[in-house]
Order: C-alpha cells, then sequence, then structure tokens
C-alpha cells in the first residue's frame, strides 16, 4: 500500500507540475504591477513646460491608428480631431484593411498567410498595429483614445506600453523607435500563438490581444534585452494608469463607442469579477476530483490482489489435488503389493 501511495503521489505531483509550467507565465502576471519600468510622474513635464524641449526624442513624430476604411464612425471623430489638432507636426497614417495588407503583403510576406486567415477582423486590426511600430516607430492609439496635451515628453522612451486592470499591459496606446527589439519580438511570436480556442474573445486576446503582448511582455522583460533607455535601448517603460488618463494632466482621454466584445466576453468579465470565488471553488472541485481519483486507484489496487490471491488459491488447490491423488494411486500400489 505504502508503494502504491508513493506511485499516486508522484503521478499527481508531474501532472500538477506539468500544469503550473504551462501557465506559468500567467500565473507571474497575476503579481507583476510594472512598477520596475514604470514612468513615473516626476519624469513628465508639465503640459506647457520648457523643460519638454531639453528632453531627448528617440521615437519619430508619427502617430497611427486603424479601422476598417477612412470613414471614421461619429462617436470616435471627437477623439480623433483632438490628436491630429494637438500634433499638427505629426505625420497622421490611418490603416486601413487594404494598406494593411498591402503593407504585411509588401513588407511581410510571411506573415501575409495568418494575416489573411484570422477568424476576426479585430485580430488583423490588433497585429498590424505590431508591424507599424515595428517597421516605422510612432506612437500608435485606439480610436476610442483622444489627446489631453501633447505626447512629446512621451518620445523620449525607446518603447512604451500602458499598464492595464486587473493586470499586465494594454494594446491600445503604445510608443516605439523601429526595430525596437520588443516589437520585433512581438511580431515573431503572432504565427505561434495563432490557435482558435472557440470563444472568440479568448481567442482574440489570446493570439493578438492585451493578454499575448502581456504574456510576450514578461517573456521579454526576463531576457537580457530589457535595458537602456538611451539611442539604443531595448527597456520598454510602462505608462501608468494615472499618467494615462485619471487626471486633468494625464496624456489621454477614454472616448465611448461601439465593442467588438460578444457574449463570451460578457461570461469573461463576470468571472474576472468573481475570481475569488471561482479559485476557492476550483480547490474545492481539484480536492475532491484527487479524493475520487485515490478512491479509484486504491479499489484498482484492492481487485488487483483479490485477483492475485484467487490465482494463488486455484495453484494451491490443484497442487493439492494432484498430491492427493498420487497418494491415492501410491496406496491402492500399496495395498496391490501386500496382497
Amino acid at each position: 500500500m505504502r508503494r502504491g501511495l508513493a506511485i499516486f503521489l508522484i503521478i499527481n505531483l508531474l501532472g500538477i507540475a506539468f500544469l503550473v509550467r504551462s501557465v506559468f507565465t500567467l500565473l507571474t502576471l497575476l503579481v507583476e504591477d510594472g512598477s520596475a519600468d514604470a514612468i513615473h510622474s516626476p519624469e513628465i513635464p508639465a503640459p506647457l513646460s520648457p523643460l519638454i524641449e531639453n528632453m531627448p526624442r528617440l521615437i519619430p513624430k508619427i502617430i497611427h491608428q486603424t479601422y476598417v476604411n477612412e470613414s471614421v464612425p461619429e462617436h470616435w471623430r471627437e477623439a480623433q480631431k483632438s490628436c491630429i489638432d494637438l500634433h499638427e507636426d505629426y505625420e497622421y497614417k490611418m490603416w486601413t484593411d487594404a494598406k494593411s495588407r498591402e503593407l504585411i503583403a509588401t513588407e511581410y510576406p510571411w506573415f501575409l498567410n495568418t494575416f489573411d486567415n484570422y477568424s476576426q477582423p479585430i485580430q488583423r486590426a490588433d497585429a498590424i498595429r505590431y508591424f507599424v511600430l515595428a517597421h516605422f516607430g510612432g506612437i500608435y492609439l485606439d480610436l476610442d483614445d483622444g489627446c489631453n496635451r501633447r505626447l512629446d515628453p512621451l518620445l523620449s522612451y525607446p518603447a512604451w506600453v500602458r499598464r492595464t486592470a486587473p493586470t499586465g499591459i494594454s494594446n491600445d496606446a503604445m510608443g516605439s523607435v523601429p526595430a525596437h527589439p520588443f516589437f520585433l519580438l512581438v511580431i515573431e511570436s503572432l504565427k505561434s500563438y495563432d490557435k482558435n480556442w472557440q470563444l472568440p474573445y479568448v481567442t482574440v486576446m489570446s493570439s493578438t490581444g492585451p493578454l499575448f503582448l502581456s504574456v510576450i511582455w514578461k517573456k521579454y522583460m526576463a531576457s537580457s534585452k530589457n535595458v537602456g533607455d538611451g539611442p539604443g535601448g531595448g527597456r520598454v517603460r510602462i505608462l501608468m494608469q494615472d499618467e494615462y488618463n485619471r487626471h486633468a494632466w494625464s496624456f489621454f482621454s477614454h472616448h465611448k463607442g461601439s465593442s467588438w466584445h460578444g457574449k463570451d466576453a460578457k461570461l469573461i468579465f463576470w468571472m474576472g469579477g468573481h475570481w475569488f470565488m471561482l479559485t476557492v471553488a476550483g480547490f474545492i472541485i481539484a480536492g475532491f476530483l484527487g479524493l475520487g481519483m485515490w478512491w479509484v486507484y486504491v479499489r484498482l489496487l484492492q481487485l488487483g490482489q483479490r485477483r492475485s490471491q484467487g490465482g494463488i488459491s486455484k495453484r494451491m488447490w490443484s497442487h493439492a489435488r494432484l498430491w492427493g491423488l498420487q497418494s491415492q494411486k501410491d496406496y491402492e500400489l500399496l495395498q496391490r503389493h501386500e496382497v
């Protein structure tokens, strides 16, 4: 029994270790706050401060945005206009579906098949933002991100992304120099993360969306490349919530609009709001499953022992019977000899 228990525990521990290893990066995201690479408020001069002119400018003055075509919906035009009006000296690039595909076909033909075969249009909108930052550099903004102030201070870092809640980073506002190693890793990783998880929201988030970007970010942080803030530096800085859109002096304002999220997203959001309850329930279910597996294992051992004992009993009975028959024959021969 002790040997059986040891085997059972080893098998379960190996299974748990495999599962933990499979989701280890996701688990580390739960405790990652991005503070080590945060862009702190004291680093950012006030909107009209002359100190801005003395800051280095590494990122090109380009604003990238994406939409199906050039006809941006009314509910996003105010946000779009706020960024264009504040940055007349910036180049503005609107990446329509046709222009996005043309860039991929011309510059990144190795990715065209994956790009064309994404099941959700938002996946192509996600992917193209990584490619344009890796290719041209600049600042990418979602159409629902309006500008509260000029973005010049954010040009001083080789690359930056923004912190999101409850964990990880988002892909709605990002900046980079051309060919930054982080965004090169991002576009290189897109093909291997192209998996269909049946639920559209989960598929998008994990293949091209913020969850995908957060996983690649954690892997990049673990490498030796996440160092250096100057020209040629590889560090990725994090724009925190306060600097993003929580105050009048923050860089951005959020404008509501239509969403690609479906019914499955509502389920995911509900799960996110009840994560503690679901975690406890998961441990309880795992405990019952473990007990059930142990009961089945013990029953199989007992059944095997009974069969083994039954086989021994039959062999002993067979030997005894043969010995009895032999003894009887010897006795009969003895009697005949005496007669």
